[in-house]
């Protein structure tokens, strides 16, 4: 079943960061094209998470956004820089010696000096694998709601292609009836104007006059079309570059079919069969 592309889906989970929240977005587009707003923590992973995105989806401009929350329940790992410590403690015991109006003060003032207490080291691979893994179940969410709704967009496509075999099957049974009535205002206006010509000739001139007329090809090709519209429809790969083609496709035939059309009822049928086909086109362009 074919895929839409415009979905939403989001997935959470905790990372060695703190908690992470993704959401993904998509709409349509002809290509893939990626956009991503992410805390500067995550930045180092922005080509993994590139990388599974491009893996899953072929079409559409997507947005993924993230959003990181500090778990108040995993204490940081913190640490003392004793090198550093031990030449601010020898600075303050030597100025406490040269002036005696000054005081050591309170350790914790030493807290606030820069590089003298840092986190933990974080463990990269870990984080990685952990956001790898909300990245993916992002993702699930974003397909389910697009096979959801590319099944849906299936569906209406299929009543169109219904309605156009329809309006070809109309067109194939008119056509006789049109040929012989084409045929005999032919014979007559031959008959007005020329009662000595040859016989031969006035049914040469209807021949050529019926073959400009001729749309048998057209409706030939126009079946092929959505039959194979039909059976795309049910193929479970990105089928939105295939179905662009053979919109086009049956275009062609639509307006071939109603420049040759000679009669006001297979005109309708032209123009009725362009009204689908562009509703055709216009599903198309959500389908991945």
């Amino acid at each position: 079943m074919p895929r839409s592309m415009t979905a939403y889906g989001s997935a959470e989970g905790p990372t060695v960061l703190g908690h992470l929240r993704l959401e993904v977005r998509t709409v349509n587009h002809r290509f893939l094209e990626i956009s991503t707003k992410l805390p500067e923590d995550l930045r180092p992973l922005e080509p993994v998470m590139r990388e599974r995105i491009g893996a899953r989806l072929s079409r559409g401009k997507l947005d993924l956004s993230a959003r990181l929350r500090s778990d108040p329940e995993r204490p940081a790992a913190l640490t003392i820089n004793h090198a550093l410590l031990d030449q601010l403690a020898h600075l303050v015991d030597e100025l406490t010696r040269r002036n005696g109006r000054l005081q050591a003060g309170f350790a914790s003032d030493l807290l606030n000096w820069p590089g003298l207490v840092t986190s933990g080291e974080i463990d990269n691979e870990e984080l990685a694998r952990q956001v790898a893994a909300i990245v993916e179940r992002a993702l699930d969410a974003l397909e389910a709601q697009r096979e959801r709704e590319g099944g849906r967009l299936a569906e209406i496509m299929l009543e169109r292609v219904g309605a156009l075999r329809g309006l070809r099957a109309a067109a194939i049974e008119l056509l006789p009836a049109i040929r012989q009535a084409l045929r005999g205002k032919l014979n007559a206006k031959l008959a007005e104007i020329a009662a000595s010509v040859d016989p031969q000739r006035i049914e040469q001139e209807i021949v050529f006059a019926l073959s400009r007329m001729d749309v048998d090809e057209e409706l030939d090709r126009l079946g092929v079309h959505l039959d194979e519209i039909a059976r795309t429809l049910g193929r479970r790969e990105p089928v939105g570059r295939r179905l662009d083609f053979l919109i086009q496709e049956l275009h062609r035939e639509a307006n071939t079919f109603g420049s040759k059309s000679t009669d006001a009822r297979t005109s309708q049928l032209g123009v009725d069969m362009k009204v689908l086909i562009e509703q055709l086109r216009e599903q198309v362009q959500n389908l991945e």
